[in-house]
């Protein structure tokens, strides 16, 4: 069940009306029995998994919470468990295929080793919400005593496939409160999902059909129309997932429960730090609260402060994906991280420097050159082969070949094999982003939820007709359900 789908159109309706008149005793175990449907709709077999993963850790946390000695050792053995569980998942086809890769390389002989063991949509995202509640037991936080709330933090729908992370402490404060129905939660909740559908139904799955002609050859085209193809799927992965975010966001706040923003942004970032501070902030502060923090942070030295940087992002690249693109992927922003930060020491050592950082002219031209350096871990993001991505790389990078031997006579990527619709999607989606990112900036600092109701009104009815009108007879998956 797609958030874009028909089926979610009446599957969340129904849902908030039963939770809102139903008697508060019942409306968690309502809510945890239509997240377990929201969940069993893709395969029914993985609700098991998330159950039995519930069931061990709310015990778990109970033990963690009352160990008086050798709490360390319990803390492990609960880390292990959940790490074990996703590694199993998410990576032993990953393993299987890189020792056969190896076995081959060596000794020349080739072994079939393929496990086909199907990865369950979100788990990397519940595996690190049972990480984080088990750290924060451990630190000295009192556990969750009801099951059924514990079950909910892990099974929440409007968060369970593709985040945003949550925090418990958070989660149960808000989930415990009595609430009473409020109209604010449907003025704030319906035009959040609105702009969420409109940023996959009009931008991203529009953007979508430019990157697949692109990136399903790249070798047919030259440095200017793989950077071109290279910013449609920067601008694709953020409609798709910040759309994603806000319609999980719009449908919690129709049951009261908000949510933080995951993106502020990420594309007027003056660095690569400000980038990840803007960009899937669950994930970067769970990576720096429950990785970089516990290996010593910035604690220990500028070299060691350098070096948790790097592991941490590669370690978060391969939380992303069982790829070596996705680790190459992880590895290059924590080499950029690494060099913003020695760049940055640098400039304070250097009187007047860190002033000139500041003036407008350097600070636009930083922010054009951080959206280029993530433009380029984009498409390690994009290929899976590693050896044709570092090709498309070093094309970019060198401007050569400006044109494909293949594009002679023609100009750039019109070609006559080319579908009429995508000179015309181009031109609707740049004009889409101009429209949307004011409207976007509006939204994430919390002055559009209070515009006149008639204004606000009339933008979703425009939206709504815009995507019933222009949006594409199909529609792709989100990207983050594949992590």
């Amino acid at each position: 069940m797609l958030f874009n789908s028909t089926q979610y159109l009446i599957f969340l309706p129904i849902v908030v009306l039963l939770f809102w008149i139903l008697p508060q005793r019942l409306r968690l175990p309502m809510l945890l029995l239509a997240s377990y449907i929201f969940y069993a709709s893709w395969i029914p077999g993985f609700v098991f998994l998330i159950f039995f993963l519930t069931v061990f850790n709310w015990l778990w946390g109970k033990v963690l919470h009352r160990a008086t000695v050798r709490k360390k050792l319990v803390f492990g053995i609960g880390l292990a468990a959940n790490i074990l569980t996703l590694g199993v998942f998410k990576y032993a086809n990953f393993s299987a295929h890189t020792i056969q890769s190896l076995l081959h390389l060596t000794t020349g002989k080739t072994v079939d080793w393929s496990l086909n063991i199907i990865l369950p949509l979100g788990i990397s995202f519940f595996v690190f919400e049972f990480v984080h509640y088990l750290f924060e037991i451990y630190r000295g936080n009192k556990p969750i005593d009801s099951f059924i709330l514990f079950a909910l933090f892990a099974a929440f729908f409007p968060t369970q496939i593709a985040g945003p992370i949550k925090r418990y402490p958070d989660f149960v404060a808000q989930m415990t409160t009595t609430n009473k129905l409020r109209l604010q939660y449907f003025d704030e909740g319906i035009p959040l999902i609105v702009m969420g559908l409109a940023k996959k139904c009009l931008l991203a799955d529009n953007l979508s059909y430019l990157v697949q002609v692109g990136f399903s050859t790249p070798g047919s085209y030259g440095a200017p129309e793989l950077w071109l193809f290279t910013y449609a799927f920067a601008f694709q992965i953020y409609f798709d997932f910040s759309g994603y975010t806000d319609i999980g966001r719009g449908s919690a706040m129709l049951f009261g429960y908000h949510i933080p923003i995951n993106f502020n942004l990420p594309f007027i970032a003056k660095n690569m730090s400000d980038f990840w501070h803007r960009w899937h902030i669950s994930l970067s502060t769970w990576l720096r609260d429950y990785l970089f923090i516990p290996m010593g942070g910035s604690r220990k030295g500028e070299f060691k402060t350098c070096r948790n940087l790097f592991i941490t992002f590669a370690i978060g690249g391969l939380w992303h994906g069982a790829s070596w693109s996705f680790v190459i992927w992880g590895i290059y922003h924590g080499l950029c991280l690494v060099a913003h930060r020695t760049f940055a020491n640098l400039s304070r050592k250097i009187g007047g420097l860190e002033k000139f950082w500041e003036t407008p002219v350097w600070r636009y031209f930083s922010i054009f050159l951080t959206f280029q350096a993530v433009c380029i871990g984009d498409v390690f993001f994009r290929l899976q082969d590693t050896r044709l991505a570092f090709n498309v790389v070093r094309k970019m990078l060198t401007l050569h070949p400006i044109y494909s031997p293949e594009e002679a006579g023609h100009f750039f990527v019109f070609k006559p094999e080319m579908p009429v619709a995508v000179p015309l999607i181009m031109a609707l989606v740049v004009g889409l982003i101009v429209l949307n990112l004011p409207l976007s900036a509006l939204n994430q600092k919390c002055i559009f939820k209070n515009c006149p109701p008639v204004l606000k009104a009339a933008y979703c009815a425009i939206v709504v007709i815009a995507m019933v009108t222009l949006m594409p007879d199909t529609s792709a998956p989100f990207v983050y359900f594949q992590f």
